[in-house]
């Protein structure tokens, strides 16, 4: 079903305004996205960034409208269409990591946080590409590559790349990605959306690929503003037996993401601003590296003309070296794959081994073959282990010493890569990314467009903040976005017409 109504740029409270005003239904807006995925990601430029639909989602968007005649919302998010990372297990949709080793894998079960989710009233609209199994920048052996919205000769970015591009084009209201690395914040910024990894244990990874027992993934919004993010988040969180990570997150929220969103949220605060370059591979003399540096500097100037007080700059003991000594655990990548296939019907491998084993593997993804490949020593491990608490003290003691609410660096310290330049050699791969959140684990951190460079391509903002003090990074986001309002839809239709081969 199509309509003429247009929800580009939609938010989650007007777009339940719409319904229970009788303005529209949630089966004319499940066909509007429907027919906007089928002309510009499967035609016209083809952003590439959704990798299967739900067959169910129209007759389910009927009987919501059914339900809203009957009684009203049936919750929080009713009738809003959702697009999902597909490491996150949907029961209508194969999860296939984007690989063609999983492309007949059928859970039949919904995740923990798309249950919660569906709960609220959500409508899942199915699944988005992603980096082959987690790895970094959007590309697959099953789809190709996504392409970026501002520019589609380069890449959405990754691991979470498709929810990114596919939030940020209009093919969803919001959507999902999952972060152990820099997976929801860099595509969340490359493609001018906000993008929150919160801190671990607030939100299950039940039955989500490469979950527990690895420890710092985090499943989390890629929204097109923060109050929509703050939506989301108030229905995802919670304790997960599936997830033994989520006991760490008991009794560290109360109340709503909404509470205390103000475009005043930010006189006041006392925000140290780190500027040492701790992105992967990040090169200061580049240009496109000084082009964001551009935007990053309006950013704090923007901080500072909604009141916020600037420690400028912070300096943390020794950060580079001991992010230079993150390692993963000997066992747990293997570990978090036979947890996950364990209770799935169709899981064509029960092994990490077995699956390397096989005659497809040839064809997955050489970023791919790299993290599959990456054997961590139980030494390099322990010296992470030591490395981390260093820091995590080192980073607490900075806030202490300046009175800090909250740390703010660059989002992303490159602006988007090409695709050919990580499909062919150098094979580049997290270009700019920061993950000194990830490295510590219970750290939040969320990013807000602040600009466009010279070049037209988006840059950002992070706030990090102390452990489980999500809420106020979330406040402090909302507060930047409404002083900068920096986001501007990408122009699909007028500006990207070249079709792609």
């Amino acid at each position: 079903m199509t309509t003429d109504k247009d929800f580009s740029e939609i938010t989650i409270a007007r777009l339940i305004a719409g319904y229970t005003s009788g303005a529209w239904t949630a089966k004319e807006v499940v066909g509007w996205y429907l027919e906007r995925i089928a002309r510009l990601d499967k035609a016209g430029p083809r952003i590439n960034s959704v990798i299967s639909l739900n067959p169910d989602v129209e007759a389910q968007a009927a009987a919501l409208d059914e339900a809203l005649k009957a009684g009203g919302p049936v919750g929080p998010l009713h009738g809003v269409p959702i697009l999902v990372k597909d490491q996150i297990d949907v029961k209508e949709c194969p999860t296939t990591g984007g690989s063609i080793l999983f492309r007949n894998n059928w859970p039949r079960r919904d995740a923990t946080v798309i249950a919660k989710l569906r709960a609220a009233g959500a409508l899942i609209l199915g699944k988005t590409t992603l980096g082959e199994m987690g790895a970094g920048d959007t590309h697959g052996s099953l789809f190709g590559s996504t392409r970026n919205v501002y520019a589609i000769d380069r890449t959405a970015g990754g691991s979470s790349g498709g929810s990114g591009a596919a939030v940020s084009a209009n093919f969803c209201t919001v959507a999902l990605g999952q972060e152990g690395f820099a997976s929801i914040r860099r595509p969340s910024i490359w493609n001018g959306v906000v993008g929150m990894r919160p801190s671990i244990g607030l939100v299950s990874r039940g039955g989500v690929y490469d979950g527990w027992p690895s420890v710092l993934g985090s499943v989390g919004p890629m929204c097109r503003t923060v109050e929509d993010a703050a939506r989301l988040l108030d229905s995802m969180t919670g304790y997960d037996p599936m997830d033994p990570i989520t006991a760490h997150g008991v009794g560290k929220l109360s109340g709503s993401y909404l509470d205390g969103l103000s475009a005043d949220a930010l006189k006041g605060a006392r925000l140290g601003v780190l500027r040492t370059s701790i992105g992967v591979d990040a090169d200061p003399a580049a240009e496109d590296f000084k082009r964001v540096g551009m935007v990053f500097e309006s950013g704090l100037a923007a901080l500072a003309e909604a009141g916020a007080v600037l420690v400028d700059p912070i300096e943390i003991p020794d950060l580079k070296e001991l992010l230079a000594l993150r390692a993963s655990h000997p066992d747990h990548g293997a570990e978090a794959f036979e947890y996950y296939v364990s209770e799935l019907p169709d899981a064509p491998y029960r092994s990490m081994a077995e699956a390397m084993a096989s005659f497809e593997y040839t064809a997955v993804s050489p970023q791919m073959k790299t993290r599959w490949a990456r054997k961590g020593s139980a030494e390099a491990y322990a010296r992470y282990l030591e490395a981390r608490d260093t820091l995590m003290t080192s980073l607490l003691k900075v806030m202490a010493d300046h009175g800090l609410d909250a740390i703010v660096h660059k989002a992303i310290e490159h602006e988007p890569t090409l695709i050919a330049d990580g499909t062919n050699p150098p094979w580049v791969n997290h270009k700019g990314a920061p993950h000194l959140n990830t490295f510590l684990g219970p750290v939040p951190s969320i990013v807000v467009p602040a600009g466009y460079t010279t070049a037209g391509l988006p840059a950002g903002l992070a706030f990090l903040g102390r452990p489980y003090d999500d809420k106020a990074m979330v406040r402090f986001a909302y507060a930047f976005e409404q002083q900068t309002r920096a986001r501007q839809a990408p122009e699909l239709e007028a500006r990207l017409q070249a079709v792609v081969a």
